[in-house]
């Protein structure tokens, strides 16, 4: 997509609405809300001949510049690593990660990740917007967390599925194996989670500088030390099982970072286990389900 510059025109019904809100639900910017907000912390966005915030609120009339840059193309190599595909078309596909596996590259993760796999899986037709062409990416779970991530091959797609998880109307289910006894069968942790002002690296639940952030449980099976739960979420916080199991006393069973190491275990028993939503392009509504895998039965096995 080359460097495009637009010129909008507030009308009188979206007076009041945020800058960056109306942008990014403009049919003609095709930038997701944080793109947009991006945009105008680095002055591309103009607003009545002066650079504009991303919480502005809007006028009758107000004339919107918005300059988008060419996206940059991410120096990553296709490589041919095995994809189980739950489902694919067109516009979209639903991965069935396993543990272990880093999405994006990163620091210490140059490759061997899910975006290598599927540059080659998809010839390179996946969306590239924000900016950046960022394959396909349009939610994330963590290396040592398995389970279901869905993946934008186009633009349209992309934006749509961004939309549904902006007003958090994805269908999302995870099953994990947690530390210690339940007082109760089932129960929701209303926390805002937010970056651990002592460990940059972590997140915490914390009153500032966070987000809120919701989480609905049931107990599955208790066992003498552990239980197997499901956790239904409402939003989709970095961490966030992770973060809630601890804040109520039971981490997840084999997190290093917010509980503790367990011997012969490779990070956390957690696993995406359902995901459900919107298709962005033709209406229907899709959920798929993923089976638990081998580590986590294997998990449960040793504690009956």
């Amino acid at each position: 997509m080359p460097a495009r510059e637009l010129t909008l025109t507030v009308p009188a019904e979206d007076a009041g609405k945020r800058l960056d809100a109306w942008l990014a639900a403009h049919p003609e910017t095709e930038l997701t809300r944080s793109a947009v907000q991006q945009l105008a912390e680095q002055g591309q966005i103009v607003r009545n001949g002066k650079p504009a915030k991303k919480n502005e609120k809007l006028k009758d009339g107000d004339e919107i510049r918005v300059q988008i840059p060419e996206p940059q193309t991410l120096d990553v190599i296709p490589q041919e690593i095995p994809l189980e595909i739950v489902y694919e078309d067109a516009e979209l596909l639903v991965v069935n990660k396993p543990k272990g596996m880093v999405v994006h590259p990163a620091p210490g993760h140059p490759d061997g990740t899910l975006v290598n796999a599927l540059l080659y899986h998809c010839a390179g037709e996946l969306s590239g917007i924000n900016g950046v062409i960022r394959p396909g990416i349009v939610h994330r779970i963590d290396r040592d967390t398995s389970g279901l991530l869905i993946v934008a091959k186009t633009d349209r797609a992309h934006l749509g599925l961004a939309e549904q998880i902006a007003v958090h109307s994805f269908t999302r289910e995870y099953e994990a194996v947690c530390c210690g006894r339940f007082k109760e069968e089932s129960g929701t942790v209303h926390a805002p989670i937010g970056r651990d002002p002592r460990d940059r690296q972590k997140m915490c639940v914390i009153a500032t500088n966070s987000k809120d952030a919701v989480t609905h449980y049931t107990v599955l099976t208790q066992y003498e030390k552990y239980a197997h739960i499901r956790c239904k979420l409402e939003t989709g916080r970095t961490h966030q099982i992770r973060v809630h199991m601890k804040h109520i006393g039971h981490p997840v069973y084999g997190d290093a970072v917010y509980g503790k190491a367990e011997k012969g275990v490779q990070g956390q028993c957690l696993h995406a286990k359902k995901i459900g939503f919107v298709h962005p392009v033709t209406g229907e509504y899709l959920e798929f389900d993923s089976p638990l895998p081998a580590y986590f039965a294997e998990i449960l096995r040793k504690l009956t």
